[in-house]
């Protein structure tokens, strides 16, 4: 299980809050509801959205990586 005030825990919380950002700009719903501000403390979901939306390949490589590392070197 996985620490969130240790270094793997927070990374392990960044990728997890990009992809869900991502995910969530790409229903048009959710994007209307959830990411319309772009400033304060939503505006973090927002950039975070834009970040997944942008660098989906290297999110998914980190994504893919991360796993490998908490499931079996861990």
């Amino acid at each position: 299980m996985t620490n969130v005030y240790s270094f793997d825990g927070m990374l392990v919380f960044g990728l997890l809050v990009i992809c869900t950002c991502a995910y969530m700009r790409r229903v048009p719903r959710l994007k209307q509801w959830f990411l319309s501000e772009k400033k304060g403390l939503l505006g973090v979901f927002y950039k975070a959205s834009v970040i997944g939306t942008r660098l989906h390949t290297p999110v998914s490589v980190i994504c893919i990586l991360m796993a490998f590392y908490v499931l079996l070197l861990k």
